[in-house]
This record gives C-alpha cells, sequence and structure tokens, in this order.
C-alpha cells in the first residue's frame, strides 16, 4: 500500500493526538523525557507547518505517583484524584518548557464528565477551542482527575461515564471540534488481526473499516499504569470513524512516528472516516451520559432497525433508572445487547406507566417514547 491510499490522513488540517502513559514512560515507569520532547518537536512541526493540534495528554497521575513516593500505581479513588494534582502542574511545566522553547503558547484545559453531558457546557466548550486554535496555542488536555469520577452510573452496575479514560476524552474532542484526524499513540504498533500476547505471528492490520469483525483481535487489559487498553483505542476511533473523522492507532514510541503518519504514511492502524453523523446525533450517541434504560422486545428492535421508525410505548418491556424528560437513555435488546441511544419524551414514572397501557395525559399510547430524530442505533 502507498502513502496516497491514506490521502484523507495526509491531508488533515486540524488533528488531535493523544499521548497514552505507556508512550510518556519507560517500562520501569520513569519519565521518557527525550522520546517526550521529541515528540512535542513533532506537534509543533504541525502547527508550524499549517496544521490546527490538539494534544490529549495522560500521564498525571503517574507523575504525581513518582512526586509523593508511591510505589505503587494508586487504585484508590481519593489516592489518584491526590496524584493528579501533584501530578498536573509537573506534566504541564514539561509541555509548557517544551513548546516555548519552540516558540510556541500551550494551554491546559482540563475537562470533566459534565462538560460534555451538559449541551450548554458542550456548545461552550467548543467556542473556546476554536479561540484558542484562532489564536495559534496548542490546548493541552486531560481529564480533570482530581475532580472526576466514574461512579456515573444511573442504577448501580449499570450505566457508564461519558469517559474513563483519555482515550474516549481524546474522540470526544476530536468530534466535538470537527476534527479531520484522530491519532492515539500507545506503546503497540497498532491492532493485529488477532492478540499478539497469544499469537506473536499476528499479522498488523493496515486498515479497519468494520470495528465488529474484530472480535477476539484486541482486548480490554490495560497496564497498573494506565486505565485503557487497547479495546478502549478502537473503541475510541470507532466513535471519531462513525463521526466523520479519520483515526490512527500508533506506536509513539517509534521514530518520527508523527512526521510519517501525517504525511500519508503506512503507519499503524487506520480507521477510514465514515459519513458523519450530525452535531445533535453525535451528542446523544457519544457525549451525553444515559440516565437510565428501556429494554425492548424483538419486535420493537426491527421496526427501529428496518423501518426506520420511532419507539412507541408497545414494544418496550421494562423501564429501568430514573430519568426526566429530554434525558438520554439507552436501548436494550431482547438478548441484552445495546441497540442504541435516545432523548426520552417523559420521565421514567410515565414511562412505566405508558408501557403498561396508562398514557398520560395529553398523550395517546402510539406516541413515541423515543422519535426518530431523537434516536441514534448502534451499528446491526
Amino acid at each position: 500500500m502507498d502513502a496516497s491510499s491514506r490521502t484523507p490522513v495526509a491531508g488533515a488540517r486540524r488533528v488531535v493526538v493523544k499521548l497514552g502513559t505507556r508512550v510518556l514512560t519507560h517500562d520501569d515507569g520513569s519519565l521518557a523525557l527525550g522520546r517526550l520532547f521529541g515528540l512535542i518537536e513533532s506537534l509543533a512541526t504541525l502547527r508550524q507547518t499549517g496544521r490546527e493540534v490538539i494534544l490529549v495528554s495522560s500521564g498525571a497521575v503517574g507523575l504525581g505517583q513518582a512526586a509523593l513516593g508511591l510505589e505503587q500505581p494508586p487504585t484508590e479513588l481519593a489516592l489518584r484524584q491526590a496524584c493528579a494534582a501533584v501530578g498536573q502542574s509537573r506534566l504541564m511545566g514539561i509541555y509548557e518548557e517544551g513548546f516555548s522553547r519552540l516558540g510556541l503558547v500551550c494551554a491546559q484545559v482540563l475537562l470533566s464528565q459534565g462538560d460534555f453531558a451538559d449541551r450548554l457546557r458542550y456548545l461552550n466548550l467548543r467556542n473556546t477551542f476554536s479561540r484558542l486554535l484562532e489564536l495559534g496555542v496548542i490546548p493541552v488536555v486531560n481529564e480533570n482527575d482530581a475532580v472526576a469520577t466514574d461512579e456515573l452510573a444511573w442504577v448501580e452496575g449499570r450505566g457508564r461515564p461519558v469517559f474513563g479514560d483519555n482515550d474516549r476524552l481524546s474522540a470526544l474532542v476530536a468530534t466535538k471540534l470537527g476534527a479531520d484526524l484522530l491519532v492515539l499513540l500507545t506503546d503497540v504498533a497498532g491492532v493485529f488481526a488477532r492478540d499478539p500476547r497469544e499469537d506473536p505471528d499476528a499479522p498488523l492490520l493496515s486498515r479497519v473499516d468494520d470495528v465488529t469483525k474484530l472480535a477476539g483481535a484486541i482486548s480490554g487489559a490495560s497496564s497498573a499504569a494506565s486505565r485503557g487498553g487497547m479495546l478502549s483505542k478502537v473503541a475510541a476511533a470507532e466513535i471519531a470513524a462513525r463521526s466523520g473523522c479519520e483515526a490512527v492507532i500508533a506506536s509513539g514510541r517509534e521514530p518520527d512516528v508523527l512526521t510519517r503518519l501525517v504525511a500519508g504514511a503506512e503507519v499503524g492502524t487506520w480507521f477510514p472516516a465514515q459519513a458523519g453523523l450530525p452535531a445533535r446525533q453525535r451528542w446523544i450517541a457519544f457525549a451525553s451520559a444515559a440516565r437510565g434504560a428501556l429494554h425492548l422486545d424483538a419486535g420493537a428492535v426491527r421496526a427501529l432497525r428496518e423501518k426506520k421508525a420511532s419507539l412507541l410505548a408497545p414494544g418496550v418491556a421494562r423501564v429501568e433508572g430514573e430519568f426526566e424528560q429530554g434525558e438520554v437513555v439507552e436501548l436494550f435488546g431482547p438478548e441484552g445487547g445495546l441497540v442504541g441511544r435516545g432523548l426520552v419524551s417523559c420521565d421514567a414514572t410515565q414511562a412505566e406507566a405508558w408501557r403498561v397501557g396508562q398514557a398520560p395525559a395529553g398523550t395517546r399510547n402510539h406516541d413515541a417514547l423515543v422519535h426518530r430524530d431523537h434516536l441514534v442505533l448502534e451499528p446491526s
């Protein structure tokens, strides 16, 4: 495959680059300063040659752990947040020093789940990023670990946070800002046809068009120093691709990886952009926290997928969670698989009454619980 096959990657003008903890550190956990400053130089070159660059960086927790003299990576939430608070200023100090030496200004942007779950904050955040990029600044983004929590489930054991690692965060930043390219740099060469830990001869996949065909090839296992494994990186790449953004997973430990990648070279694994979802559908699908669930029967699932219908109350077998009108709920099929997400037209109490045939005042049983225009289905 020649470079021209990745012309969309080479043509990217707005680029989001995510650096994983395993890129920023040696195998013993110590900071890989030489590698980090090399990546800073590559990012600066991208900016100086006319591209807009946003950096999403892990590493604050690890730097805080080292500064506090902790022998093991923190797992308890409060200790992890304390390490993040200590390490974040140190991480930004490194980036500020590196970019300033190259004549560039960087800015720290710490995000929490609410910045994406609340649509007004979501829109205001876009304006801030846009102005920073207009000013030639390189935003350096991290999850606000000092205050963030993964415990955003709407019922114990269910639901998920908007993001819980910087892989998903980087995908949301890329899709929110209309980036052309998301680069996820890690410590492996990309996605392999089979798990390379079990099959060392597994070939590297240069291109992935259908993530559903990767079953068994990737693992969600993460290292002690980082939260995201390859599974989370593939999920992030899928979010970007479904939103109309090119995505590449590659090794940040390879020399000049960014320079070669953005030139269109066959580096890592490429997830080509698909027909992008409109902005509101992207927010429903990826950027909002689900507040409940509607469990559907097989007929309702067929109607949604085959007839492109709205979700009607008779197709709901069970209502779960406590949600209000206009909030996002997840839709599950009879086998428990995620069918999609949508904005619900009533609260949980009304949805349950509607489901059993007791329509709230002013409504009819055949009115939509989730209208088709406010629904995003998972790929079948």
